[in-house]
């Protein structure tokens, strides 16, 4: 169990007591006015203390015998306790009101029961106080850290405080590449030759007779051949018509 849990008990079980005895003083204040009227600081008080005793001891008690239950998440409990810090503060500050309009000097009357009813008023005040303190202190720690968490990769809105590490860095899995081929052999540098390692030997283009020019019809010598010369063969014999 890390530091952030145990003071988040710690508060919560503050604020529980804290709200018993708030509970305690706003009806009393209830049942000295309610034939008549009431005042609307021991009303609010009432309820906002109705409030934290019916949810904050379940949030406890969830988060130690269930796992990811939606009481125990992050964003829950900074919604939820927000909401209770302000409905405390709103009832400290009926209660301010109430005791500057019916006690503007203070506890100084010579009655002790009207004395005895300012100090009652001024610790209900004191305790609307503290509980405002605390669920504001710790919703705003709680933000910061889980913002922390974010930037660091750890995303802990839907996780309990319990579970979660807020200034533990993210380890990002390592990418695996495939190594580049390695080309051990040097270019062949051009040197009009061919390539060292070439053995054969180049094939002769077959040789052209003639060509056919296409104006004139008659084929053409190619400057390679030389046309046969058809010459007679003399075989001793008188050749041609005898007259």
């Amino acid at each position: 169990m890390g530091f952030f849990s145990v003071m988040r008990i710690t508060l919560f079980s503050l604020s529980i007591a804290f709200s018993l005895i708030g509970l305690g003083l706003n009806a009393y204040f209830i049942s000295l006015t309610v034939p008549y009227f009431y005042f609307i600081f021991s009303a609010l008080g009432v309820a906002t203390a109705a409030l934290t005793l019916l949810t904050v001891p379940v949030m406890l008690i969830i988060d130690f015998v269930r796992r990811g239950a939606f009481t125990s998440m992050i964003v829950f409990e900074l919604s939820w306790l927000f909401v209770l810090a302000i409905l405390w503060v709103a009832t400290a500050g009926e209660a301010i009101y109430t005791y500057n309009f019916y006690y503007p000097e203070g506890c100084v009357y010579d009655d002790p029961t009207i004395n005895a009813y300012c100090m009652e008023l001024q610790t209900v005040e004191a305790f609307a106080f503290l509980n405002f303190f605390i669920f504001l202190g710790y919703t705003c720690t709680l933000l910061v850290c889980s913002i922390i968490a974010t930037t660091r990769g750890n995303s802990v809105w839907t996780y309990s405080v319990k579970e979660s590490t807020f200034f533990a860095q993210k380890s990002w899995p390592a990418q695996q590449q495939a190594p580049p081929a390695q080309f051990t052999g040097a270019p062949a540098q051009f040197t009009g030759a061919p390539a060292t390692g070439y053995t054969g030997t180049p094939v002769s283009q077959p040789q052209q007779l003639g060509t056919y020019s296409t104006h004139s019809g008659t084929p053409a010598h190619s400057p390679q051949t030389q046309p046969q010369q058809f010459q007679p063969v003399y075989s001793g014999h008188q050749q041609g018509i005898p007259v």
